[in-house]
């Protein structure tokens, strides 16, 4: 079992830029492939990256490639979400994610795959 907390939300104009952090619990985070999803009021959850276990293999959601980049650091037991040149439509809150199966690509983006959910921090992007 693995308990996620995020870190490092906030207000910025749009443009800016945030850095996301996620802490977990427990020796086995290098077991898990991670992700980072986000809910905007009224809207369904939607997935924003996934990166794999040893963090050689990224995912991105189209609306945010080459604008974000995830990483990990299993040393310390962190995934990151870098966050650049920030536009009103990211605003929500961000939630990371673990899922204890293979990083698969595309597969990796459906939220079901996820067995472990932090309680998600508020990122707003004003105009």
């Amino acid at each position: 079992q693995v308990q996620l907390v995020e870190s490092g939300g906030g207000w910025v104009q749009t443009g800016g830029s945030l850095r996301l952090s996620c802490a977990a619990s427990g020796r086995t985070f290098s077991s898990y492939t991670m992700g980072w999803f986000r809910q905007a009021p009224g809207k369904e959850r939607e997935f924003v990256a996934v990166i794999s276990k040893g963090g050689g293999l990224t995912y991105y959601a189209d609306s945010v490639k080459g604008r974000f980049t995830i990483s990990r650091d299993n040393a310390k037991n962190a995934v990151y979400l870098q966050m650049n040149t920030l536009k009103p439509e990211d605003t929500a809150v961000y939630l990371c994610a673990a899922d204890g199966g293979p990083f698969t690509g595309v597969a990796s983006s459906r939220s079901q795959r996820y067995s472990y959910w932090g309680q998600g921090t508020q990122v707003t992007v004003s105009s």
